[in-house]
């Protein structure tokens, strides 16, 4: 009994961090562009450097001055836009669809985004039920394993198609599991 209390009081060995090779000066690789390498079958995943390369790469593309998004960012489309949606279901499976978000309706950010200088963030809707209703098919909203729906924008889109109305936010977060 004694060895099963010593096997579970130790402290798992920290892993050391692997530093990331400095990017290529010429790297101008985007996510997008190795997902699509990989599609085409010129390589068989995506790993590091090279993903790390292409975020530092895509980061490097955002304008000056463009502010970025955080937790309790609250924002307003500016117009009628076609979007694109997430479902998220108990399974590992990830769905999604197309709508509109009209003029004036908004959404806002419910988690702190990773980095600093985040490439997009998750959002939801602060009309939440009746963007549901209006966007994801009745036949995903009535399945048991459906687990809601929400957006993803990058954020050079999210400050050109949207105006950012307040910060510090709560909203009422919706998940069904």
């Amino acid at each position: 009994m004694n060895w099963i209390k010593r096997l579970f009081s130790r402290k798992a060995p920290v892993q050391p961090v692997r530093n990331i090779p400095e990017r290529p000066s010429d790297w101008n690789l985007t996510l997008s562009d190795l997902f699509a390498e990989m599609k085409a079958g010129k390589r068989k995943y995506i790993g590091n450097p090279e993903a790390e390369w292409a975020k530092q790469y895509e980061q490097s593309l955002i304008p000056e001055g463009t502010r970025f998004p955080s937790k309790g960012d609250l924002y307003e489309s500016k117009f009628d836009q076609h979007i694109e949606y997430l479902t998220a279901w108990a399974a590992p499976f990830t769905g999604g669809g197309e709508g509109v978000l009209f003029k004036g309706e908004r959404i806002w950010v419910d988690n702190e985004p990773r980095d600093n200088k985040p490439l997009g963030v998750y959002a939801l809707p602060v009309e939440y039920d009746k963007l549901e209703m209006r966007m994801v098919s009745q036949d995903d909203r009535n399945s048991s394993k459906y687990g809601g729906f929400y957006f993803y924008f990058n954020t050079i889109d999210l400050n050109k198609n949207f105006t950012l109305i307040k910060t510090g936010f709560k909203g009422k977060r919706r998940t069904r599991f």
